[in-house]
């Protein structure tokens, strides 16, 4: 009976509002900005014609007043810390080689200055970086070491005679690489390299190096460039290589926020620890992982809208009816392709803004413990590779879901997967993230049973396997008699979201358990040996990871409905906030049924509750993008645009003046045979 209740409605208005979170005014004030023309990508532009329109951009964000948010007060900024990443990663929908190359100049060349340097270093180099009269590239990847930036080997040794720092790059595999603004644009450097003091290595430590001459853009004495050329995605971008030649410079160049050298040749730290500083040196470059989370996220949003308005309105074969074709988006398998995409999307969405909400917080110094840094670090991990990946995915789907229309550059999907392409690699690959997000969930895990006597242990071990013993056989039959065999108990038991979290909850703990006793004892191996048993439960580490990542988006996407104050609303995004779950149950079914968390009944339901979802979601599929809130000139898609709803009448209109003439030719199956 409850499915024939009047379908509640949604408050198109106030979920956008929610949506736009925290920072809503900055965001409407970025998006504003990126529906101007001016910053929109023009595609069949060369990357050298590309280069030039993007640097020209970032000259209007800055007379536009768009890049001062996040500098300090005394210099013209804001001390916004959140709001400056909430309008810098609404650009990608104007063009996400402007989105990355703004991501460049300001938060990471101009945030490792404000972050890593001092007020001197502040009041020399910032403001020349904020009004762009000094474009400059942040230099830490190496070819030969990628995401092992503690392995760098360019070198920073103190000549101590002439008060100078000597940079070198000893081989081809330490080159700088892919480094945005290197190619042409940048005039100066933020170079990582591994400090050097009377033949201590002090760790990696970051440089404010000179590399073109600002009139002539010529590389100064001591530096190699090349030019990466074309690439696969994000043309706009003059990525290039650095190389150094016994390149001197001020020993006052060094950023020394975390570690100094004085004049004599003394190293001191506030960080005593080379790791915890190494570390925390890292942690405050944070902000690019939060921003490509953010941008992951809204780009998944336009591709959604756009494919979802299209799937509205276009219609193919004669399924219903004989004179009116199927919209595609009644479809069930259209529903199946594009659906759980959106929810995840709404998952990503509120779970980015709690992120935003946490690095805010940490930067802003209102909660700025170890504590509150390694949190931060550790859900922009977690985060992060999942909406990149993510967002691959649906544009993916979403120019599928448009046939040969979806394939055509003026729809942009093929254009924005392509740029967006590199974002599951840069600010840190996928699987290193992830890696970094287990050791710290291992971490987490010891800590809690580092008191435990052997005994304790033993037994928590022994209450392990029982359980799994329970659930799958006892426990799954309960299941069985609980639900008597009926899909519709099975169901109601599903769409629990106590359920939910049960089932996504206790995947993560069990893998964290199991790896972690797998690896019990490791680190009193040998080195070779540990780093064997270590290297053999890597994949599981990293699927642990992602199921903790999973757990995140679906308690924020919970967190958030305790919010809607409208009943259509909150309706709606609850059966949202099931589909989300239980497609990550389906995703990984076979790990529930075969761990004894599933009953086989409930684990045929899961599919079946899935479609009854996807029904229900169909009259609201609209109204959840349009909550989104972005145009038509944030999505620039013809499909999106309702020039198929005009096709589509002029097409009706055609057959149906046809019929009413009596002119329609007759089809030949409706001939009437001797």
């Amino acid at each position: 009976m409850a499915d024939l209740e009047p379908s509640p409605r949604v408050d198109v208005a106030a979920l956008g509002e929610h949506l736009l979170g925290a920072w809503a005014d900055v965001r409407r004030q970025a998006r504003e900005l990126a529906a101007k023309p001016e910053l929109h990508k023009l595609e069949g532009l060369t990357h050298i014609e590309h280069r030039e329109r993007v640097f020209g951009q970032l000259k209007y964000l800055v007379d536009h007043q768009a890049i001062q948010r996040a500098f300090p007060k005394e210099l013209g900024g804001e001390d916004n810390h959140g709001g400056n990443v909430a309008g810098f990663e609404e650009l990608v929908t104007a063009d996400p080689s402007l989105q990355i190359k703004a991501g460049v100049q300001w938060g990471l060349f101009g945030a490792a200055v404000m972050h890593l340097g001092t007020t001197e270093h502040h009041r020399k180099w910032l403001p020349g970086i904020m009004d762009l009269t000094v474009p400059g590239a942040f230099a830490m990847t190496e070819i030969g070491h990628g995401s092992d930036v503690a392995s760098i080997a360019t070198t920073a040794t103190y000549d101590e005679a002439a008060d100078e720092f000597v940079i070198n790059t000893p081989f081809r595999a330490a080159w700088k690489e892919y480094l945005g603004n290197a190619a042409k644009d940048g005039i100066a450097a933020t170079v990582f390299a591994q400090l050097i003091v009377k033949g201590v290595n002090h760790g990696v430590h970051a440089f404010y190096v000179p590399i073109r001459d600002a009139q002539t853009r010529e590389p100064l004495r001591g530096i190699k460039t090349e030019d990466d050329g074309v690439k696969g995605g994000l043309n706009g971008i003059d990525n290039g290589r650095l190389c150094f030649e016994d390149v001197r410079i001020p020993r006052t160049n060094l950023l020394n926020r975390y570690g100094d050298v004085s004049a004599e040749g003394t190293y001191t730290s506030p960080i005593a620890s080379p790791g915890r500083r190494f570390f925390t040196m890292l942690g405050t470059l944070v902000q690019g992982r939060v921003s490509l989370d953010g941008a992951a996220v809204a780009a998944s949003k336009v591709g959604l809208t756009a494919a979802i308005r299209y799937a509205s309105e276009r219609r193919q074969f004669n399924a219903s009816s004989e004179t009116a074709e199927e919209v595609l988006l009644d479809y069930q398998r259209h529903q199946r392709r594009l659906f759980p995409l959106l929810a995840a999307t709404y998952a990503m969405s509120f779970a980015h803004e709690e992120l935003l909400g946490k690095f805010d917080g940490v930067f802003s110094g209102q909660q700025d413990t170890d504590e509150d840094r390694q949190d931060l670090e550790t859900f922009a991990a977690a985060l992060k590779p999942l909406s990149t990946w993510h967002a691959l995915e649906t544009l993916q789907e979403c120019r599928e879901a448009c046939g040969g229309a979806g394939f055509m550059i003026e729809n942009r999907f093929a254009s924005l997967r392509a740029d967006l392409d590199v974002y599951a690699t840069f600010e840190g690959d996928n699987n290193v993230l992830l890696q970094l997000v287990a050791k710290r969930l291992l971490n987490d895990y010891a800590k809690e049973f580092r008191a435990m006597t052997v005994g304790a242990l033993a037994k928590f071990a022994l209450g392990q396997a029982r359980g799994v013993a329970f659930k799958t056989g006892l426990g799954a039959v309960g299941q069985f008699i609980a639900d008597s065999g009926r899909a519709q108990r099975s169901a109601l038991a599903l769409r629990d979201p106590d359920t939910q979290r049960l089932l996504l909850a206790e995947r993560v703990q069990t893998m964290v358990a199991q790896v972690a006793q797998a690896l019990q004892g490791a680190n009193r191996l040998p080195q070779a040996e540990a780093a064997a048993r270590f290297n053999d439960h890597q994949n599981e580490l990293i699927e642990a990871a992602r199921a903790h990542a999973e757990l995140l988006q679906w308690e924020a996407f919970t967190e958030a409905l305790e919010k809607i104050e409208d009943p259509g609303t909150r309706q709606v995004l609850t059966w949202l906030r099931d589909l989300f779950g239980l497609t990550l149950i389906e995703k990984h079914l076979e790990w529930h049924l075969m761990n004894g968390r599933l009953s086989m009944q409930r684990g045929r339901t899961v599919g079946e509750y899935i479609n009854r979802l996807l029904a229900k979601l169909r009259p609201h599929a609209l109204d959840l993008v349009d909550a989104f809130g972005y145009t038509q000139d944030h999505i620039r898609s013809t499909v999106a645009s309702g020039i198929e709803a005009k096709r589509q009448e002029e097409a009706a209109a055609y057959f149906a003046q046809l019929r009413k003439l009596g002119t329609a030719p007759v089809k030949e199956k409706n001939l009437k045979r001797p």
